[in-house]
């Protein structure tokens, strides 16, 4: 394997761990109406505004079902630099308008 090779590999594997303890981490918040760092759909409202539509055009929250949205936002989590709480926001958002 040569050294470019190597290194697309690496950081593919490296994303790959990336994206999963990150989804790890916060399956759990993401849906807990207890905790206090639950997502807040009216917040989730305008974090969808401010950094999704930047390049998506407006995607219906009926477009996936509540479980597919979960996976789908904390993918973009990594690809639009959200935080823990936006992510969970949006989240929020797009399951209580489905």
């Amino acid at each position: 394997m040569n050294a470019k090779m190597l290194f697309r590999f690496s950081t593919t594997a490296a994303l790959a761990t990336i994206i999963g303890i990150g989804a790890l981490g916060l399956s759990n918040v993401a849906y807990s109406g207890n905790d206090s760092t639950a997502g807040d759909p009216s917040r989730g409202a305008k974090a969808w505004a401010d950094n999704c539509m930047r390049c998506h055009n407006a995607r219906g929250a009926k477009e996936f079902r509540d479980d597919v949205w979960k996976p789908v936002v904390f993918h973009m989590r990594v690809r639009g630099g959200l935080t823990g709480q936006q992510t969970r926001d949006i989240l929020a958002f797009m399951q209580a308008s489905n």
